[in-house]
């Protein structure tokens, strides 16, 4: 089973599959913390090939007393945006929005569901993925799965290396919203980064809250 996950996270250039071991310092973290105003939130994304229904990337949206993004082994990087180990820091509207627009393509598609959750369960999120450490190649969804059924409430959540059967499983809790997010560019997603303009606003089509 290993070898068959590797495989497939092997040809998939948005994941990255690559393990760095990134340490932004301590003032780019602080300047660039940045809390939505919507209530603490769980917001899991799931990249899933168009053509086959496979699941290709995991990774995990908190917002608590700052909004955070869990990329584990993940491939989107910008100058602007702060990150250590696999967590991305200062999570605006219009990051938000580039974070789905890199994933999405003619040939992928982004599955975002929300869950709303108390300050605690947000805390011991951020908690979680700042001390799990550099994520090694093809383990996004046992990551992000271990993340999640470390946390109050999420027990139920068993360890997969699967995106698409984690995603499976948190679309059962209750309360979970789900939307899917198409975008028809070219596989060659590093234009959408090399374009981005950090101080652009989020476009209302795209924007994950």
């Amino acid at each position: 089973m290993r070898k068959l996950v590797l495989a497939f996270c092997a040809a998939f250039a948005l994941s990255g599959c690559a393990a760095e071991r990134v340490w932004a310092p301590d003032d780019a973290v602080a300047r660039a913390a940045y809390r939505h105003d919507g209530p603490p939130r769980l917001t899991l994304f799931t990249m899933i090939n168009n053509r086959t229904g496979a699941g290709a990337h995991t990774s995990l949206m908190i917002n608590g007393s700052q909004r955070v993004i869990f990329d584990p082994a993940g491939s989107f990087k910008h100058e602007t945006l702060p990150e250590r180990h696999d967590v991305v820091y200062g999570i605006t509207p219009p990051v938000a929005d580039v974070y789905t627009r890199y994933h999405a393509r003619k040939t992928y598609h982004v599955k975002v569901q929300e869950l709303d959750v108390s300050p605690a369960v947000a805390e011991a999120a951020i908690r979680a993925v700042t001390s799990y450490g550099a994520v090694p190649s093809a383990m996004c969804a046992r990551s992000t799965s271990s993340v999640l059924s470390s946390l109050p409430g999420f027990e139920n959540i068993q360890t997969t290396w699967y995106p698409v059967k984690l995603a499976d499983q948190f679309g059962k809790i209750p309360g979970v919203r789900e939307q899917e997010l198409y975008e028809y560019d070219s596989d060659d997603n590093s234009k959408v980064l090399r374009e981005w303009n950090p101080n652009a606003v989020a476009r209302a089509d795209t924007m994950v809250n």
